[in-house]
């Protein structure tokens, strides 16, 4: 079999990373989402896409995203090969320089069809294979107007907390007993006060209003805090946590009803989301509060030290 070549794109030769047909089961293809350059008014970085090339064909690809101001990526968005080529998809992997958490988006239920469930499956096993971890599994949901916008339950007073300090100690809190497996993760590997340094980075990172953030108070106490945001495509839910002392009275609903009315007051018609696949009581929540799950997601990770 011919040698591969594995390599970096340049704003010259984009037009490779387009060239590898996509049946578009799982990853972004799935959604309707395309691959386009900077230079060309899309996402991503031609030097942060690789590619795979057999006899200058190319077999396997991948794209890392990063915001407009990033440094280093973010997240490896686009990772997929052609039939047979698994293992140039793994040395594309392990040769890029790019180390990132690799989330995998499929349609609900798609480990019940045994199209999407191979698809899916093969790229998780290549990710896998150069070195990345399965973490955990994500409900993705998007709310819009015809939804409906719930009913605030009245329970809870909110304010705006303009000191950082009080903020994260509400999030330390928070943090304890959490059934959030990046945010586990993170305590476990970089401990406690370094988890919320990395949490404080990402709110802050959100490209929406630091007053936005709000805390939740019931007889003067507090509650729990509730972040409506925008992510770099638009308005989301940022973040709900409830303190431990307050957990069993269904709060996270309350904190959730919030944010959605505070994200359709600064006139959001549609609202992401997600939570852990596990936390049955969040995913109850976004039920009960009229989300609908539009996407699963596999979220991979490299090593901590990577």
């Amino acid at each position: 079999m011919t040698e591969l070549v594995i390599r970096a794109l340049t704003e010259n030769d984009t037009a490779l990373f387009t060239s590898l047909p996509d049946p578009g089961l799982v990853g972004r293809a799935a959604f309707g989402h395309t691959y386009a350059p900077v230079h060309e008014g899309g996402e991503y970085r031609p030097d942060w896409t690789w590619v795979a090339l057999r006899d200058g064909k190319v077999v396997a690809r991948a794209a890392w995203w990063g915001g407009s101001g990033d440094e280093t990526p973010k997240a490896l968005d686009w990772f997929d090969f052609a039939e047979g080529e698994d293992e140039a998809a793994v040395r594309l992997l392990r040769t890029a320089p790019l180390r990132t958490e690799y989330s995998l988006l499929a349609p609900p239920g798609w480990r019940d069809r045994p199209e999407t469930r191979a698809a899916g499956e093969a790229r998780i096993a290549a990710a896998e294979a150069a070195g990345l971890r399965h973490l955990v599994d994500r409900f993705r949901y998007e709310w819009t107007t015809a939804c409906g916008l719930p009913e605030r339950p009245g329970r809870l007073t909110f304010r705006a907390e303009p000191d950082d300090a009080v903020i994260r100690d509400v999030v330390r809190r928070t943090h304890q007993g959490t059934l959030d497996a990046h945010d586990r993760r993170n305590i476990a590997e970089l401990g406690p006060d370094a988890a919320v340094d990395e949490f404080m980075g990402f709110l802050e990172w959100l490209p929406s209003p630091r007053a936005w953030w709000k805390l939740a108070y019931t007889d003067g106490e507090p509650v729990g805090i509730q972040v409506p945001a925008h992510n770099p495509v638009g308005p989301c839910v940022g973040y709900i946590g409830v303190l431990p002392e307050q957990r069993g009275h269904g709060y996270a609903y309350d904190l959730l009803v919030e944010c959605t009315h505070d994200l359709v007051a600064e006139g959001a018609t549609w609202i992401a989301a997600a939570t852990d696949q596990g936390n049955h009581p969040m995913a109850a929540n976004f039920a009960k509060a009229g989300y609908p799950i539009t996407q699963e997601r596999v979220d991979l990770v490299p090593p901590q030290s990577d």
